[in-house]
């Protein structure tokens, strides 16, 4: 039995709205007086809607809107904040991740490291590449006048074996070509370098501070190559790469990282090259090259010997970067006058390293030992047949500077 009860009500508009009294109507217990919160009508079975729909189907938008979301939340205000907070440590992980990825290369199921290459490997694909833009811009020489050419005539070394003069000028062109981005054996050598002296298996950026690790002076090695082109990564791989001349290569990359005896390894390692080549176009070395019968053998091993040089200077002398300018000075003086006692110290060395007898002017590089086949130099050679001209394509024209201050470059 349903039963109608009139109530006048009163009722208090809150947040400010209006007061009115209406008659209430009580129908099977149920008011039809519908109060009214922030624009929000309560039903009689304490649903909340908005004048139609019940307010569960209102948009969270809408809540806000009508203030009544904060309402509702007051209570958890707390796990709010702790959301808050996990949010922003969540989003500062997420920006930590992406400096990461910019500094280190992606690594997929399907990416895989370069591959390592050897020395000889690299030479050989300068022996079977065109460089003759560079060979026009070599000095493989010095240009001697006067007083100075007929002394040097009279009581100077021997001129290079004619056998041996392209294998001399490969070398010059070398020191002229510059890092190409775009040559996969030019970036195989710059990520085994790293690799060797850092002790990683995973490839490195192009270009990035990681560089500096290993003593070049910038984000980019190409641009520390100045007067030795890519003979300066030509060496440097050689002095990894040879497994009797790693040990010495990585002790004296270690002093490059002491605490006060500190210097740029990389750099360092330029100048050797840029001293070895100027000892080179010198002719200091001709007599050991046709001893040997070859140009790039020797070259290697008097850099890495001018090397053991400075680094037995200036670890026992107790050197810092403030004096390389004066290390570097007197190492390149003492290399043009004393080439053989340079490449003894290093034959010593290595010899008391290894324990054994070491064969007077053999390489510590095995394979270094057999003259460098330099292609279509001396095709036919002991045939009779004229020997196939080289040609040869360049992609620099990078003019050598070997004169000047010693200092680091």
């Amino acid at each position: 039995m349903e039963e109608d009860i009139s109530v006048t009500s009163h009722t208090e508009g809150l947040n400010g709205l209006s007061h009115e009294h209406i008659p209430l109507e009580i129908t099977n217990g149920c008011s039809n007086h519908k109060p009214v919160m922030n624009g929000v009508v309560k039903g009689c079975n304490g649903g909340l809607t908005n004048g139609n729909a019940p307010l569960g189907s209102l948009p969270i938008s809408a809540l806000k809107q009508n203030g009544l979301l904060q309402a509702l939340t007051e209570g958890g205000n707390q796990s709010s904040l702790t959301e808050e907070r996990e949010n922003v440590e969540l989003e500062k992980a997420r920006q930590e991740w992406d400096a990461l990825e910019n500094i280190l290369p992606a690594i997929t199921e399907d990416s895989t490291p370069t591959p390592l290459i050897s020395f000889n490997e690299a030479l050989q694909y300068f022996q079977t590449t065109d460089l003759g833009d560079l060979l026009k811009n070599i000095q493989p020489t010095i240009r001697r006048t006067g007083l100075a050419a007929i002394t040097h005539f009279l009581f100077g070394s021997p001129r290079l074996h004619k056998d041996l003069v392209e294998e001399r000028d490969l070398v010059f062109a070398i020191a002229q070509c510059p890092v190409d981005n775009s040559q996969p054996v030019h970036m195989r050598v710059l990520q085994t370098i790293y690799k060797r002296l850092i002790g990683s298996r995973l490839d490195c950026p192009r270009f990035g501070p990681h560089w500096e690790n290993i003593g070049f002076q910038g984000t980019d090695p190409a641009t520390d190559l100045r007067g030795t082109g890519f003979l300066g990564l030509m060496h440097t791989l050689y002095f990894v790469m040879d497994p009797e001349t790693l040990p010495l290569a990585k002790d004296i990359f270690r002093l490059s990282q002491h605490p006060t005896q500190n210097f740029p390894f990389s750099v360092m390692s330029i100048n050797m090259t840029r001293i070895a080549l100027q000892v080179l176009r010198e002719e200091a070395l001709t007599k050991e090259c046709n001893r040997r019968q070859q140009v790039v053998g020797v070259l290697n091993e008097f850099y890495v010997a001018t090397y053991l040089y400075v680094y037995q200077l200036w670890k026992s002398q107790q050197k810092t970067i403030a004096d390389s300018g004066f290390v570097l000075r007197e190492v390149e003086l003492f290399a043009k006058k004393n080439p053989k006692q340079i490449l003894r110290r290093l034959e010593f060395f290595l010899k008391e390293k290894r324990g054994g007898e070491l064969p007077r002017g053999a390489s510590p590089d095995p394979q270094a030992r057999q003259p460098s086949p330099i292609l279509g130099a001396r095709l036919g050679a002991g045939q009779g047949s004229k020997a196939k001209e080289m040609h040869f394509t360049g992609v620099c024209d990078l003019q050598a500077d070997m004169e000047g201050e010693a200092r680091l470059i």
